[in-house]
């Protein structure tokens, strides 16, 4: 299947990150980081480094939800998008800056065999679209093993390529597999998901059951309800009766808690997620995991540095190490972190570890300089608490 490019007549399979190699970019070693984000904090992942496997907007799916925006290049067709060489040379010199930073020899190793300063509860493969379409996932993720020792690997993926062979052969490196299914309706399924051309709801469940019978770590299955497209009693039923024979360790029902692609994507009440999650969990045989906002990586203000709540050999949470950065680092720190899904002030400080003052004075530095903007025109503009979203200005692919 030929990829589809929203505003272009061709596509080559290797495109250029929106944020990549701009004159704006965090710079270690006199080269920027392109691919590698955070640390965020996250509801299920704790303090999870991100690695963007896509540089851009590339996927098998154009969700109405997505924090990030509309897909640029629609396509099931994998290729080295980032190459693995490129994105482990970056995850090498974010560690050795993070040992510096703290005093530490980047090469030194604590009896855990991670190095000193690097506190991360996951290093979590995912990126603007699906990270299983790199066709490097493997040496990814082994990479990140070598250079991340003692740090959980998680791969966040939409589960639309679970049926192929060489998708599943690379993610058996992985420790826990965050595979997403939001309906088995295929007419819901059509609108919430948009997925490519062939793509099924039933064909993603069945190629998810697959995967699961022979990945030996864990998996975490997320489904995200919208109201109106998908809380329907129906599906439901159908999912219910799926995590069943699925058995995954545990099922998170989730919903938006930042703007979407479409304001047609709008939030259900907890009352909802309550209800689905007991449901879903109790037929998974594992215990209900709290409702929660969208988005694996999001930065989640009242839990964001706790383990999953039935996590094995779960420790207590460390909590990110405060920074010290000058005006400049700090406002692209947040740039980076903007341009991948919309934040708040306050959730960037927590995932920062920087104060809030700081962050907003940063805020308001990109939005005087155009390189960031409140949102606007979404179902949600502000947080629970008030909080304006930002999202970062960057030009579209294609």
């Amino acid at each position: 299947m030929h990829p589809t490019v929203k505003g272009a007549a061709h596509a080559a399979p290797c495109i250029r990150h929106p944020h990549a190699f701009s004159h704006k970019d965090v710079f270690l070693d006199s080269m920027p980081l392109a691919h590698v984000f955070g640390p965020v904090a996250s509801g299920r992942l704790g303090r999870s480094l991100g690695l963007d496997l896509l540089g851009g907007r590339v996927c098998s799916m154009d969700c109405l939800y997505c924090e990030v925006g509309a897909t640029d290049v629609h396509t099931c067709e994998r290729a080295p998008y980032v190459p693995a060489p490129v994105l482990l040379d970056e995850l090498a010199r974010w560690r050795d800056a993070e040992a510096a930073k703290h005093g530490a020899t980047p090469d030194c190793r604590t009896p855990s065999a991670s190095p000193a300063p690097v506190r991360l509860d996951h290093v979590t493969l995912g990126g603007s679209g699906e990270p299983c379409l790199n066709s490097d996932l493997a040496r990814i993720i082994a990479g990140c093993r070598d250079i991340l020792p003692g740090v959980p690997v998680a791969v966040l993926t939409n589960s639309t390529l679970l049926h192929r062979d060489d998708v599943r052969a690379d993610l058996a490196g992985a420790d826990v597999v965050l595979p997403s299914l939001d309906s088995l309706v295929e007419s819901e399924f059509r609108v919430l998901n948009r997925p490519c051309k062939g793509v099924t709801a039933r064909g993603v469940a069945d190629g998810l059951l697959g995967f699961a019978r022979g990945f030996g770590g864990r998996i975490w299955l997320e489904v995200l309800l919208a109201r109106g497209i998908n809380d329907t009693a129906e599906n439901l039923a159908l999912l219910r009766d799926y995590v069943r024979q699925l058995a995954p360790h545990r099922v998170d029902v989730t919903t938006l808690s930042r703007p979407g692609a479409s304001p047609r994507a709008l939030p259900v009440g907890r009352d909802v997620l309550a209800r689905w999650s007991d449901e879903l969990n109790t037929a998974a045989g594992c215990p209900p995991t709290a409702p929660a906002g969208h988005g694996p990586t999001a930065a989640v203000p009242d839990d964001g540095c706790c383990r999953a709540a039935n996590a094995t050999n779960a420790e207590a949470p460390v909590p990110p190490v405060p920074l010290i950065m000058g005006t400049e680092a700090l406002q692209e720190a947040v740039l980076r972190s903007i341009t991948r899904r919309p934040q708040t002030a306050p959730q960037l400080a927590k995932a920062l570890g920087a104060p809030l003052d700081a962050v907003r004075t940063a805020l308001d530095g990109l939005t005087a300089r155009g390189a960031c903007a409140p949102v606007a025109e979404t179902a949600l503009p502000r947080d629970t608490d008030g909080e304006i979203f930002h999202a970062g200005r960057l030009p579209r692919n294609g």
